[in-house]
């Protein structure tokens, strides 16, 4: 059977075998669930009374101004109010509704009266940020619902779209994009001087703005495809999106062997249950920000990775081997008819190859040299063939080339052709601002606030300013539903954040590496990976399965239908979704820019070694989704090799979902650990180099005051040097005649000295 909710559902299969086998979540990962869901979450439940007053106060002073648009109280359904919010946005729109509102917005932001007010409050609630709600939730209204395309607009709604979209993105509102304002929005609240910002609309406009000027996963493929044209590169072996939906999660039933063992030897499970349940605690209380070198602790390491097997898990059992016993024919392993990725090599891939080889077989090497195969043996030469027709030239490899001859060549190379498109100009936006690691920090210290393992400090910031009412609640029920509301508060953040960081890596990614680079350097700077880790550092299975939400009291549910009474028994069953789409959403993309980070980086690598990232990502594996299983075992591939042989001895099924589901590099030694197992790492000498790339493409292509001054012209014109005005500052005129005497005559010259 199939239970949808939330964009997604379960399907269960009755054909299951194995008292631990779940059922796989039927997930289906894109840019925003459904339109509702999303409106939903704009509100909090303690904005619920409100409604009522907006829409009186909307019915007696703003529809003389407009064309008389109705309101959610002359709709009967969900389905009218999606039909005429769509049409009054549009009609908003068409008379220039939003400008006045990035106006009215500006002025809120620069109200110094409200932010030191706000400021010297002990108590920040909803009423210190009514007229920002107002205008944030007309604002993300209208970003939501035009970002959305609908086969059925009128051909001058899309007109109106796509020019919507083009001003979003460029320069036009204070003379920068929204989303540099929104950015600065969530700076100046993460510093303190405006801690009555609603955050949460914040960075849920912040979100909605990026998605609509930059694009989503789908638009972002169709870019890739696009520039690989431009640049002449071959086409990609695979549709990265295509492949992922058709995977399925890896979760072997249990064998016969399995259940064979547990039925014969019943006290000796019980008390290797404990004993690892012994161990599961201590690794608890441990602190995953304390940098142990792991092979320094690697018993330690493998205790902790087999304390983590106490419940099924879908992925291995690290139980003792059972001697051999046959198995019947129903359970005799099926392989994989195929691998899903076409495997990759780089160009230095290919050039290290010949290199050892060279030094293996002659004695000698070639430098770049990649064509020269004279005397290699003849299955060097297959070798050789076979890592070629597998080559893979990224767009990131072509850009940093041209950066080398643009640094190499400064005055004949040229000047570059940049597009001025909508990420061009964000990232001229937040530029100035990225040195001081502003924005970066105060987008990680909110989601730190927000993630479930933090503990309350008193030096945090407080983000849950717009969710706390005037009065706190006196009833059992009231504080139920309060803390159902700030629990669903804090996911919300959590999901617009890593929508946020993870749309704009890939963004700048794809428009210049090294602004992808810069942005991921501030990241980790920022602790943006132990974060990460600490995030999932928790029971991955409740947070995705939370069910904190009251569906009766979602938007726009509860405006065209009549509430319920509520009650305590229906607050804590929580509605009939098997899982929380906007969680396992958050889930993904955290992995995703743990990936993007640490892709291709050894040091950032070693720190997922150094924090003891496996056994928490083994845990991650629990949930049975394709997706993010694909993502945790792509960060556990780039670090076996460091993790030692007996946790690769103890882990087979794990390197087996590796093996099956991760793209292959070929000659990547990822499952042996015996080509740079033991190579130093230095963290801050990598970053450094890479950093000073970063600035020379940063000064180069944006910073032209202050650009080289040896390769500026020079005015070799002795009539002309002499013939410019210069204007001189009054009091250096007034006081000419002291300034002959102390720089001029009071200093003797020694003129032998200057003619040599």
């Amino acid at each position: 059977m199939d239970v949808g909710g939330n964009g997604g559902g379960l399907a269960i299969n009755n054909k299951q075998r194995g008292m631990s086998e779940s059922p796989d979540l039927e997930f289906d990962y894109a840019d925003t669930d459904k339109w509702t869901a999303e409106l939903s979450e704009l509100y909090s439940y303690t904005e619920g009374p409100e409604f009522t007053i907006n829409r009186k106060c909307f019915e007696e002073d703003f529809r003389s101004h407009v064309k008389v648009p109705c309101t959610f109280a002359e709709c009967s359904c969900e389905a009218e109010v999606q039909h005429w919010v769509r049409y009054n946005i549009f009609l908003l729109l068409e008379v220039g509704t939003f400008s006045a509102l990035v106006e009215l917005l500006n002025m809120e932001i620069d109200n110094s009266a409200a932010c030191s007010s706000a400021v010297r409050k002990p108590a920040i609630s909803l009423a210190d940020s009514t007229d920002l709600r107002v205008l944030l939730n007309i604002m993300y209204l209208i970003v939501e619902t035009v970002q959305q395309e609908d086969s059925a607009d009128r051909p001058e709604w899309r007109a109106i779209r796509d020019t919507f979209q083009a001003e979003l993105g460029s320069p036009l509102y204070n003379n920068e994009p929204i989303s540099v304002m929104l950015f600065g929005m969530v700076t100046k609240f993460s510093t303190g001087h405006a801690p009555h910002f609603p955050m949460k609309k914040v960075l849920l406009l912040l979100w909605k703005s990026i998605l609509f000027t930059l694009g989503g996963f789908e638009q972002l493929q169709n870019i890739k495809v696009g520039k690989r044209e431009e640049l002449r590169l071959p086409p990609l072996p695979e549709d990265s999106i295509r492949v992922i939906r058709s995977m399925r999660a890896a979760s072997p039933p249990a064998s016969a062997s399995d259940l064979i063992e547990q039925q014969q030897k019943p006290t000796l499970c019980v008390s290797q249950s404990l004993t690892k349940q012994d161990n599961l605690d201590a690794f608890n209380e441990k602190d995953p920000y304390k940098a142990d070198d792991a092979r320094d602790e690697e018993d330690d390491h493998d205790d902790n990775d087999n304390a983590l097997e106490t419940e099924p898990f879908p992925i291995e059992r690290d139980d003792v081997m059972p001697p051999p016993i046959p198995h019947p024919p129903s359970e005799r392993v099926s392989f994989p008819k195929g691998l899903p990725w076409a495997p990759k090599v780089r160009e230095k891939d290919i050039e290290n190859f010949l290199e050892s080889s060279r030094s293996k077989f002659i004695g000698y090497t070639l430098g770049n040299d990649t064509n020269t195969v004279v005397g290699l043996p003849r299955p060097i030469h297959e070798s050789i063939r076979t890592l070629k027709q597998h080559k893979y030239v990224s767009i990131a490899e072509i850009q940093i080339l041209k950066e080398e001859e643009f640094q190499k060549t400064p005055l004949s190379g040229g000047e570059e052709d940049v597009e001025m498109s909508a990420i061009e100009l964000l990232y001229q936006g937040i530029l100035p601002s990225l040195p001081q690691y502003m924005y970066m920090i105060a987008l990680l210290k909110i989601l730190l606030a927000a993630a479930p393992t933090s503990k309350a400090k008193t030096d945090s910031i407080n983000i849950l300013a717009d969710v706390l009412p005037e009065e706190m609640p006196t009833t059992v029920l009231q504080s139920m539903k309060l803390g159902v509301d700030v629990n669903r508060h804090k996911e919300i953040i959590v999901k617009a954040i890593s929508a946020v960081l993870l749309l704009l890596l890939k963004h700048f990614k794809l428009n210049h590496i090294y602004q992808f680079e810069y942005m991921a350097q501030h990241l980790v700077f920022a602790n943006c990976i132990p974060l990460i880790l600490k995030f999932f550092n928790q029971n991955i299975m409740s947070y995705i399965t939370a069910k904190n939400s009251i569906s009766v009291l979602d938007f726009p549910h509860c405006v065209v239908h009549e509430l319920p009474e509520l009650t305590a028994e229906s607050l804590e069953a929580g509605d009939n979704n098997q899982f929380c789409w906007r969680n396992l959403f958050s889930c993904i993309n955290l992995l995703r820019i743990l990936n993007k980070l640490t892709k291709w980086k050894h040091s950032r690598t070693m720190m997922l070694v150094v924090f003891k990232s496996a056994p928490i990502l083994k845990r991650a594996l629990k949930v049975k989704q394709a997706m993010m299983q694909l993502y945790v075992l792509k960060l556990l591939k780039v670090q076996t090799k460091y993790l030692g042989r007996q946790w690769r001895k103890s882990n087979m099924k794990t390197m087996s979902a590796i093996y099956q589901k991760v793209r292959h590099r070929l000659n990547d030694d990822w499952a042996y650990g015996n080509d740079l197992d033991a190579r130093p790492w230095d963290f801050q000498a990598e970053e450094c180099a890479l950093r000073a790339n970063i600035e020379r493409f940063n000064s180069r292509r944006y910073d032209k005051a202050q650009s080289n001054p040896d390769f500026l012209p020079v005015d070799n014109c002795l009539q002309s040097v002499l013939g410019q005005r210069v204007e001189l500052p009054e009091d250096f005129q007034m006081n000419y005649d002291l300034w002959l005497e102390r720089e001029v005559f009071s200093k003797p010259i020694s003129w032998e000295e200057l003619l040599q």
